[in-house]
């Protein structure tokens, strides 16, 4: 892993990109590790609302509890990395056990190589030409570097075969299997993915490795029918096998799924796969782990369902700040659409913060109704409540969309000292 380049970071000076920092640090010309250094109280240190925190304790314990789940049960781990988009979370992902960080699109694997990351898992279709071609040069310029990327159809291999001819590299690809009709992408047949293997062996400059696929995308996904599509992924993997479709120069045949809401059954039926002509690498890519949050994961969590295999945390917490309380049962707080993911429901009022005191309490009573582009509007049960000056720390759904809004996040501990800053490239 590039440490030297994570560490890099550090020197990044702050300015005006990092909101919710404080604005004495920019002033002062310092850099983003000089600010840690300092380890300023979140609540006294001069941070400005709304600010986005990651729980520090959440997060080791995330990183801990989903790199423990992997290596328990065999598992190989890729978490996406869409997630989060930052390289200090890659690099502690690899220091706890991961085999490499999967992309969604060529842009991510830029930033993951700018990084140093060795092993790229790029779960999506790749028929870009320039983006092949840069794949290509990279494998060529570092002989330890490790790129799988998907293909579901015969011409995406015309397209890949004709982007990389001249390349003396060879581009190592999985058939994707659809999770069904009016599912995402993925070859929807077997006998498609029949012919996807076919039409690699005829390109010199692809190389079948493996057999890969989503299975949160079964419709109507609950636990029979998910299983039932990773059984027939496992099932074409061992066909591909015996029939002599993966490449003969193979050490390893990739078999990858897993998303964050049915790692379980991953287990479960990745446990299954008998033994193949070669070691099968059985990869899992949950992403959202990381963080966690605070409603749509929460309900969604393998976890809920194995309890007794551990649970993650949410990590997240938006600090807001209320500016108005025009009636009894109204208020208005310094953040909204710019700064909350929304798409998967509005945030959750998790704690009050007195302005005054500082004392913290439950939001009890406190919900948020609707978001304009820099509020978020509150009801509140009794005038008590919230008082213009508290801080209200929301909780919000899918780590994806909040990580993504913020390109510096103060890491906290339990005590309110800021000991980090995460950086997110998106």
């Amino acid at each position: 892993m590039g440490s030297d380049a994570v560490r890099r970071l550090a020197d990044e000076p702050l300015d005006h990109r990092f909101k919710g920092l404080p604005p004495d640090a920019g002033r002062a010309g310092l850099t983003v590790g000089q600010l840690a250094a300092e380890k300023r109280d979140l609540y006294t240190g001069g941070f400005t609302t709304p600010v986005l925190t990651l729980d520090a304790e959440a997060l080791e314990h995330n990183l801990t509890a989903l790199g423990a789940y992997a290596a328990r049960h065999g598992l190989a781990f890729a978490p996406h990395g869409k997630t989060c988009m930052a390289p200090q979370l890659f690099e502690r992902q690899l220091e706890h056990g991961a085999w490499g960080i999967t992309a969604a699109v060529p842009h991510q694997a830029r930033v993951y190589r700018a990084f140093g990351i060795p092993r790229i898992f790029l779960a999506n279709e790749l028929v870009d030409p320039a983006a092949l071609r840069w794949v290509a040069d990279e494998l060529a310029a570092d002989p330890g570097f490790r790129f799988v990327c998907y293909v579901d159809s015969v011409r995406g291999v015309e397209l890949m075969d004709r982007a990389l001819r001249g390349r003396s590299q060879v581009v190592d690809v999985v058939v994707e299997l659809g999770a069904g009709e009016g599912a995402r992408t993925g070859a929807r047949t077997d006998e498609d993915c029949r012919a996807v293997a076919d039409a690699v062996a005829g390109a010199a400059t692809l190389r079948l490795v493996g057999i890969a696929g989503y299975e949160a995308e079964v419709p109507g996904a609950d636990p029979e029918s998910v299983h039932a599509y990773l059984r027939r992924l496992t099932g074409l993997a061992v066909e591909f096998d015996r029939a002599g479709r993966f490449a003969a120069d193979l050490d390893e045949i990739v078999v990858s799924a897993g998303g964050s809401a049915w790692f379980d059954a991953v287990a479960d039926v990745f446990g299954e796969i008998p033994e193949l002509s070669r070691p099968v690498l059985k990869l899992l890519r949950s992403g959202a782990y990381v963080s966690h949050d605070h409603g749509w994961y929460t309900r969604l969590t393998p976890f809920n369902r194995i309890p007794e295999e551990g649970g993650l945390r949410p990590a997240f917490r938006l600090w807001t700040q209320v500016v108005s309380r025009p009636s009894p049962t109204q208020a208005f707080v310094n953040a909204g659409k710019r700064d909350i993911a929304y798409d998967l429901g509005l945030p959750e009022a998790e704690l009050v913060r007195d302005a005054l005191t500082g004392e913290e309490r439950p939001a009890a009573g406190v919900r948020v109704a609707k978001l304009s582009d820099q509020h978020a509007w509150l009801e509140t049960e009794a005038e008590g409540d919230v008082r213009v000056g508290d801080w209200v720390a929301l909780g919000m759904s899918h780590p994806c969309t909040i990580f993504e809004k913020w390109p510096l996040i103060p890491v906290v501990e339990a005590d309110g000292t800021v000991t980090d800053y995460v950086r997110t490239f998106f």
